[in-house]
């Protein structure tokens, strides 16, 4: 459907597969001033950036679990093994993501430690694009890390952008999500990474949701470029209301398809095995190998986080308008969250 102006209208949560991102994603707004406060702490807000490039992996994240705010980097090369990683907290609410998206800026800004996204306005825009400047300093155990990435909004995917009920009374999710080609570069320490926009993407991922405290997923992405524009997918498995539209689909040249029903298989060890990832229809049915992963384990009395993310290849296939694509070495992620938030 076409997206509207405010996800939420009056107190009216609107729900669905829109064609572009709401002007406004407040799923507070819902709620009166009395329940508002309570339902904060529910509300996990996040955006961050897959980077796909064919010897490097990177992944950036800046969020709001309103207990705590928090962000994190890494880059890692897929062959020889190097890995760095940076990390900071802060304190919960203190971000204040705000409810728009286009034409704002987001940023992680601590001593030391500078993440900021420069979003522009597709609509306004002649040559829109979004920008991404790092500055991290170097610590004792990563170099520093310094860039400034673009997001071209020209040969950019269509967006996937889903508001749903999730199980467990007024929990809800929204997601916002695209390929971009990217340029730029960002440098680690002495070695500098070159991204180029006719080979090389950023995966968007945008969350406004109200989780349940016992909080579960797998998810995984992908994405390659083809001369009509970049090819590929986001799926998911976590608890689900039965009608409800699930986060996951398909990016191919005429638009954003969508996909359900996935699963996710390992086949030893979920962290260094490969997993086989399928929908029920057959469009997905790939493997992906990892070639590295991050490991965050957290126990914080009523809160505790296990999450892993893992980067490696997609080998399979991708059915989707009409075409069916052989993946072969494809490059994107993977990860399972079990969380008490």
């Amino acid at each position: 459907m076409n997206a509207p102006d405010n996800v939420v209208d009056g107190r009216t949560r609107l729900y669905g597969r829109f064609t572009t991102r709401p002007a406004r994603v407040d799923p507070l707004a819902e709620f009166g001033p009395l329940a508002r406060p309570l339902r904060r702490l529910r509300l996990k807000e996040w955006v961050g950036f897959t980077l796909v490039h064919p010897e490097w992996a990177s992944s950036m994240i800046i969020q709001d679990a309103h207990y705590l705010a928090s962000s994190e980097i890494y880059v890692a090369h897929r062959t020889d093994g190097t890995r760095f990683e940076h990390a900071a907290n802060a304190r919960g609410g203190s971000l204040r993501l705000p409810a728009g998206f286009y034409g704002r800026e987001m940023s992680f800004d601590r001593p030391g430690y500078r993440i900021r996204y420069e979003l522009d306005t597709p609509e306004t825009e002649a040559d829109a694009r979004h920008v991404v400047r790092i500055d991290i300093d170097a610590t004792a155990t990563a170099p520093a890390f310094t860039g400034e990435l673009v997001l071209h909004h020209a040969g950019a995917s269509a967006p996937l952008s889903v508001s749903s009920v999730l199980p467990g009374g007024r929990n809800r999710l929204y997601t916002h999500k695209a390929l971009y080609p990217v340029s730029g570069s960002l440098r680690t320490g002495d070695r500098e990474i070159v991204f180029d926009p006719r080979r090389d993407l950023a995966i968007l991922d945008e969350h406004r949701s109200l989780l349940p405290y016992r909080t579960r997923w797998i998810w995984g992405t992908f994405a390659f470029p083809m001369p009509d524009g970049p090819v590929g997918a986001n799926f998911a498995d976590r608890p689900e209301v039965p009608g409800q539209e699930e986060e996951s689909g398909i990016w191919a040249a005429d638009g954003v398809e969508p996909l359900a029903d996935v699963t996710f298989t390992p086949t030893g060890d979920p962290e260094t095995t490969p997993w086989r990832i399928t929908s029920a229809d057959g469009r997905l049915d790939a493997t992906f190998t990892p070639q590295g992963r991050k490991h965050v384990v957290h126990q914080l009395g009523l809160f505790a986080i296990d999450y892993f993310q893992m980067f490696g290849r997609y080998d399979g296939t991708l059915r989707a308008g009409g075409r069916t694509y052989a993946l072969k070495g494809v490059h994107g992620v993977c990860e399972s969250m079990r969380a008490r938030l």
